[in-house]
């Protein structure tokens, strides 16, 4: 399932391409800034999970300000 891998202070946290947690735990109000951020690059993020999973080298995409 594409997917992205947070982290944030002690809390590790793998959250879908839509928004839902897989796995790990975060405080709520980081967890809403990770699924917002989310929201704005998922077409970049769509294209990374693509070119990653045809052993692609991935770009970057402009992390939370």
């Amino acid at each position: 399932m594409p997917h992205i891998h947070a982290e944030y202070q002690e809390y590790e946290v793998a959250i879908s391409l839509e928004g839902e947690v897989l796995s790990g735990e975060i405080p709520p109000k980081k967890l809403k800034l990770f699924q917002a951020w989310i929201e704005i690059h998922n077409e970049d993020l769509i294209a990374n999970w693509k070119l990653l999973s045809e052993g692609k080298e991935f770009f970057k995409i402009d992390p939370l300000r």
